[in-house]
C-alpha cells in the first residue's frame, strides 16, 4: 500500500475542514436571509390617526375594512385587491347605488364574507373566522357613526388582530383636510404604498389649486349667490335639506346663501330661503329618489317656492348625490367643475364637465363612470332642471 507524506495528509485535512465550513457557511445565509426578509420586510410599525401604535405585516395580504367610507379609501389607494370580507351595505343589491367605487368593484365585494353592519358595527366573531392579517376602520367626522381609539382597542383586543383606526375627515376646512390626508398616509403605509397615498393627496390640491387659479380674483361684489337643496346624508332628502360650506361654493368662490347656517349639515326653514333668493339654485338628484321628485317636486308645487328669481329664470341645476355612506370625493372635485361652468361659463370655457368627472372618476376609483351614475338618477345630474 502506497503511503502519503504525513505533511499531505495535514494538508489534505485542512482542505477537508475547509471545504465542510464552506457548506456550512453556503447553507447558513439561507436560513438567516429568511430571518431577515421576515424581520424587516415582514412587519411594520406605524402611529394610526388616534396616536395608537400598531405594528402589522408588511406587505399585507389580506385586510377588512370597518366603518362609513373606510373601503372607498381602500379604492383611492388602489387596495381593493386585499379586501377579504365587508359589511353588510356592500352586499346589499341597491336599487340607486350612488358610490363611484361600488360601481366599478361592487361585483367584486359583494360575494365577500361578511365582517357585520354598517356603519362599523363589527362582528369579532366572523372578522376572526375570516382571519385577516389587518383591520382598517374609520367612520364619518363630526357623526354619530365616528370612529376613536377605544373602539379600535376593543375591536383589536377581541380579534387579536392589528387595528389601524383614523377619523375619515373632509375638506370643509383645513383642520378636517389635515385629518383626511393624514388617514390617507396611516392607511398607504400600512399597505406600504406611500406613493399612492402621496398622489391622491397631489391629486385634490392640484385640483383645489386649479379651481382657486380660476376664479381668486372675482370681485365679492360679482360672485354670484347660491343655494344647494335636497343634499343626500344617510337617505334622500327635500328643498331644505343643504350643506352651508358646500365645498364647490366654496371652491369658485360662489357666495352660498346658507354659509351662515354653519358647517355641518343643516335643514333650513323654507321662508328662509324665500327671503335669501339665490341667484341659482343646485339640487343634489339624491333627492329624486323620494316621492313626488323630492326637491325638484316642491320646487314645482310649493307657490312660495315658485316665486324665487332662479325657479321663474330657469336658473336651477342638478349636480351628482355625493354623500352616501360618507362623502365620495370624486363626485364633490365633479361637481365643482360644473358649478364652475355654470356661475362663470368664461372661467370654465375648457372645461367639459363630463368628461372631467369621469377623468376624476377613473384617477380615484379606476373607471370613468359618469354615465352610469347619473343615469340612475334620470341624466339628470350636470344638467339644467325644468321646473
Amino acid at each position: 500500500m502506497k503511503k502519503f507524506p504525513v505533511t499531505f495528509v495535514i494538508v489534505l485535512i485542512f482542505c477537508a475542514m475547509l471545504a465542510f465550513a464552506g457548506c456550512v457557511t453556503n447553507s447558513a445565509p439561507a436560513v438567516e436571509h429568511s430571518k431577515d426578509a421576515s424581520s424587516k420586510g415582514g412587519t411594520v410599525a406605524l402611529t394610526d390617526g388616534f396616536g395608537r401604535t400598531v405594528t402589522v405585516p408588511s406587505p399585507l395580504q389580506s385586510v377588512v375594512c370597518s366603518g362609513s367610507g373606510c373601503l372607498r379609501y381602500l379604492v383611492y389607494l388602489q387596495g381593493q385587491d386585499l379586501v377579504t370580507g365587508v359589511d353588510d351595505i356592500e352586499k346589499k343589491d341597491q336599487k340607486i347605488e350612488g358610490r363611484p367605487y361600488a360601481l366599478v368593484h361592487g361585483s367584486t365585494f359583494k360575494p365577500l364574507p361578511l365582517i357585520g353592519e354598517f356603519r362599523g358595527k363589527d362582528d369579532p366573531e366572523k372578522i376572526i373566522a375570516i382571519g385577516p392579517q389587518a383591520i382598517f376602520k374609520t367612520g364619518s367626522t363630526g357623526t354619530a357613526y365616528a370612529t376613536n381609539a377605544a373602539e379600535a382597542d376593543t375591536l383589536q383586543g377581541r380579534t387579536n388582530i392589528p387595528v389601524v383606526a383614523f377619523p375619515y375627515g373632509s375638506l370643509r376646512n383645513d383642520a378636517e383636510k389635515a385629518e383626511m390626508y393624514s388617514g390617507l398616509r396611516v392607511m398607504g403605509k400600512a399597505l406600504s404604498n406611500e406613493a399612492r397615498a402621496e398622489e391622491v393627496i397631489a391629486y385634490i390640491e392640484d385640483t383645489l389649486q386649479d379651481l382657486e387659479r380660476r376664479t381668486r380674483d372675482i370681485p365679492a361684489s360679482q360672485q354670484k349667490t347660491a343655494y344647494v337643496g335636497g343634499v343626500s346624508s344617510a337617505g334622500a332628502h327635500g328643498i331644505i335639506s343643504t350643506e352651508p360650506a358646500y365645498s364647490p361654493f366654496l371652491w369658485v368662490h360662489a357666495r352660498n346663501v346658507a354659509s351662515g347656517m354653519g358647517t355641518a349639515h343643516a335643514d333650513i326653514a323654507k321662508e328662509a330661503l324665500v327671503d335669501w333668493n339665490p341667484e341659482y339654485i343646485f339640487i343634489d338628484v339624491g333627492t329624486l329618489q323620494m316621492d313626488n321628485e323630492g326637491a325638484v317636486g316642491e320646487l314645482k308645487t310649493d307657490p312660495a317656492l315658485q316665486g324665487l328669481s332662479a325657479v321663474k329664470e330657469g336658473r336651477i341645476y342638478g349636480v351628482l348625490p355625493y354623500n352616501f355612506y360618507n362623502t365620495n370625493y370624486e363626485s364633490v372635485l365633479a361637481n365643482a367643475y360644473y358649478v364652475g361652468t355654470v356661475l362663470y361659463p368664461d372661467r370654465f370655457a375648457d372645461i367639459d364637465p363630463a368628461r372631467k368627472a369621469d377623468e376624476i372618476y377613473t384617477f380615484f376609483v379606476g373607471k370613468p363612470v359618469f354615465a352610469e351614475l347619473n343615469g340612475q338618477y334620470g341624466d339628470q345630474g350636470f344638467s339644467k332642471i325644468q321646473i
